[in-house]
């Protein structure tokens, strides 16, 4: 299948917008947190200069200082007189990342029904336009999986991770957007299956993601949606068995693939 030539070098998401409410530290700590988090600042990368970042957040600058202590106290940032204020590490707990405490428990059945309507259809454009960066990036975060397969943490960032890195190779602006949203709506239900699986949630997570990376280098529709829709089914499973809340409502057709259509 063809594939187009939009390089990913031409276009990069924007990492922090305005802050729009008045709980601006607690908003600061959660933009930052979540840029951690997603990987959009590595570890051992600086953040944007205090006036920098407090000008792109539309906030004062006493404001940021409060929320970078924050991030510090939690092991996230560093601030260090020569080089600024530097991540050093990977791991952000939830509770910094403001979308974790707006979403309720009950609501989560509906982000799982809405990732279903996207996330496949994502898979398959970012099919078409998937370059050797694109791959590169999904092979690396793979194999990082196998060689940390136990740190829980860790491995939880790293599945947010896989996920964003589809949306980005799709390479539009508004559909990383959605599925940036999307995502990090779904950390209730991503961190209780991790906790409810154990020592055991890595096991079929990672061979999940070699089939899907497999079918998305491929580029064939069909198989993209099959791996998709197991890609999907294993959370909603995890989901459903662990708080005895329906995952979904019966899920209609159309959001199945081909194969597992009623005739």
């Amino acid at each position: 299948m063809a594939r187009s030539q939009l390089s990913a070098a031409n276009w990069q998401p924007p990492l922090f917008q305005p802050v729009r409410t008045s709980r601006t530290y607690e908003e600061a700590v959660g933009q930052i947190a979540e840029a951690v988090r997603i990987g959009e600042i590595q570890v051992g990368q600086c953040l944007p200069s205090e006036r920098t970042l407090a000008q792109q957040m539309g906030i004062s600058r006493p404001t940021l200082r409060e929320a970078i202590r924050a991030l510090a106290d939690a092991g996230v940032l560093q601030t260090r007189s020569s080089e600024g204020t530097v991540v050093c590490s990977d791991v952000v707990p939830l509770h910094l990342v403001s979308r974790q405490t707006e979403l309720k428990i009950s609501e989560v059945a509906g982000v799982l029904e809405a990732r279903r309507l996207l996330e496949p259809r994502v898979a398959q454009l970012a099919a078409l336009r998937l370059d050797d960066d694109d791959v590169a990036r999904l092979r690396a975060i793979i194999d990082l999986q196998r060689t940390r397969a136990h740190d829980q943490a860790l491995f939880e960032v790293l599945e947010l991770r896989f996920h964003l890195a589809i949306a980005r190779a799709a390479k539009n602006a508004t559909v990383f957007g959605l599925m940036r949203s999307l995502l990090l709506n779904l950390e209730i239900a991503r961190d209780m299956a991790m906790r409810f699986l154990g020592d055991h949630f890595s096991d079929p997570a990672i061979d999940i993601h070699e089939r899907t990376l497999k079918s998305l280098s491929g580029g064939d529709p069909d198989d993209i949606e099959v791996a998709m829709d197991e890609h999907l089914s294993h959370l909603e499973n995890i989901w459903e068995e662990a708080t005895g809340r329906a995952r979904l409502r019966r899920v209609p057709d159309f959001l199945l693939p081909r194969s597992a259509r009623s005739q």
